[in-house]
């Protein structure tokens, strides 16, 4: 059976790690199979990983945790950035549209921006065929994921959503503390797991120092992003790869 962390951020975005630590830690470290980049509202941590995964283990899935008008939209398997700010229908369809998939992270969390249990049953009754979620974040072992983890076990069971388990890890320790298996050890089987309902969550909170250092990783990004304006996301890999920060971790 393979395992894959869905849900990790990196420098590009709030995380304290750079996306070259995180492979070598992922390859190295874990028995992940499949990791995906997903820093909030810009892709350039996963062209990143696409640029650099030939060197390590792991296979990589890009990504983006999308700020949507009803909460953050976990979206994988991107080639092109997605628009923030928009319904999460909207935000659904345009995921869709390039052959990627939709997740509902940390859902129903009242400690971070999430798709509220009403968002989520709006989106499952839409009657556009290319708006509706892919899977469920059951395990996410951060406080805003631990807080709703029985109701959100509920709601995918009547829903008959897959699960996926992920760290949403912001530094380096955590990845792979929560992950999703699947059938077979590639990001295709992953896929195919997915669509089957064929997944499983698993995972567990790990404290580790380093999580101390995430809410000046969090200050500097939004200081970076509001003030300074300087985050609009890259439209081409070259342009993103040619503009990465700093190899270097974030220190506490």
């Amino acid at each position: 059976m393979g395992k894959a962390d869905l849900h990790v951020h990196t420098t590009w975005g709030d995380g304290t790690a750079s996306v070259a630590d995180i492979l070598r830690f992922a390859s190295d470290e874990t028995d992940l199979d499949v990791i995906a980049i997903t820093d909030h509202d810009d892709l350039r941590g996963g062209w990143e990983a696409q640029a650099l995964a030939g060197a390590y283990r792991v296979q990589v899935i890009p990504g983006i945790e999308i700020t949507t008008l009803q909460g953050h939209l976990l979206a994988l398997f991107l080639e092109h950035p997605v628009k923030m700010l928009r319904s999460v229908e909207w935000s659904i369809q345009a995921v869709h549209d390039q052959g990627g998939l939709c997740i509902a992270p940390h859902p129903l969390s009242w400690l971070t921006r999430s798709l509220g249990e009403r968002a989520v049953r709006r989106v499952q009754r839409d009657p556009h065929r290319e708006v509706y979620f892919d899977g469920i974040e059951a395990i996410n072992p951060s406080l805003a994921g631990q807080v709703t983890a029985a109701r959100v076990g509920e709601l995918k069971a009547e829903l008959r959503l897959p699960e996926t388990g992920s760290s949403d890890a912001h530094h380096l320790r955590g990845v792979g503390s929560a992950f999703t298996v699947f059938a077979g050890n590639t990001a295709r089987d992953l896929r195919q797991a997915l669509a089957a309902g064929a997944t499983r969550a698993e995972g567990n909170f790990v404290w580790h120092r380093e999580m101390t250092g995430v809410m000046k990783a969090r200050t500097a990004y939004r200081w970076r992003k509001y003030v300074l304006g300087k985050l609009a996301p890259a439209h081409s890999r070259d342009a993103a790869i040619g503009t990465r920060p700093h190899s270097q971790s974030v220190e506490d």
